[in-house]
């Protein structure tokens, strides 16, 4: 194993089971104690690990990727999600379910902001800069990966919680068509046309934009002007 293919996986590890550690004492902090009773408060990376999203999803699409074009151009995975009972959620001892269910939702892609804030601080230190700027890139894009407003990302919650009722319900419906869309949409439809000489990749052409300038502010921030 390369120093780089290390240096991303403990990236990924480490911002993935921070982002659902966030989620998880974000919710505590409001009432529920949903994850806390399933074990989910820690920073155990098995604990947090999903069989299908985790494991099985980025197999199969390596696997049908290498069969299909004899290389892989993208890959997807998840870390199991927080359980959280909305209902259980209050602010001030008042029940506010789709609102403080953004407020957890947030606390995710926040999590992922402050640990690319952090690394770009550790860059001070001597630690192998190649590392640490692979863990600021990482948790960058996995913060503003989460920030897409489609159910079940955590921007989709967000905006479920910020819209009106009505707008909301319908945006809410839409969660078990979220992930299945997302990488069809954005990943496989992309390969799919590439093969037919059609460019057509918004997630590379909006990433290739919001990261770069994500970074920036990162590294302005944290004094590496």
């Amino acid at each position: 194993m390369t120093p780089g293919t290390l240096y991303m996986i403990l990236s990924l590890v480490i911002a993935m089971v921070l982002h659902e550690l966030a989620h998880g004492v974000v919710a505590r902090l409001l009432g529920d104690p949903t994850a806390q009773r399933a074990g989910r408060l820690t920073l155990n990376p098995l604990k947090h690990i999903d069989p299908m999203g985790s494991i099985m999803l980025p197999l199969v699409l390596a696997a049908g990727q290498l069969a299909a074009l004899g290389r892989i151009e993208f890959l997807y995975g998840a870390a199991k999600p927080i359980p959280v009972n909305a209902a259980a959620l209050r602010l001030r001892g008042e029940a506010h379910p789709r609102q403080l269910m953004a407020v957890v939702a947030a606390a995710g892609p926040a999590m992922n902001l402050s640990l690319a804030i952090l690394g770009g601080l550790l860059l001070y230190t001597r630690l192998p800069p190649v590392f640490v700027v692979t863990f600021i890139v990482v948790n960058l894009t996995i913060g503003i990966f989460n920030l897409l407003p489609l159910p079940p990302f955590d921007g989709g919650r967000i905006a479920v919680g910020m819209l009106p009722l009505r707008a909301a319900a319908v945006l809410a419906r839409s969660e078990r068509l979220g992930i299945a869309a997302v990488l069809i949409v954005l990943f496989a439809l992309p390969v799919a046309l590439g093969q037919l000489g059609i460019a057509f990749n918004p997630f590379n052409s909006v990433m290739g934009r919001v990261l770069p300038w994500a970074v920036t502010q990162v590294l302005l921030v944290t004094g590496h002007g």
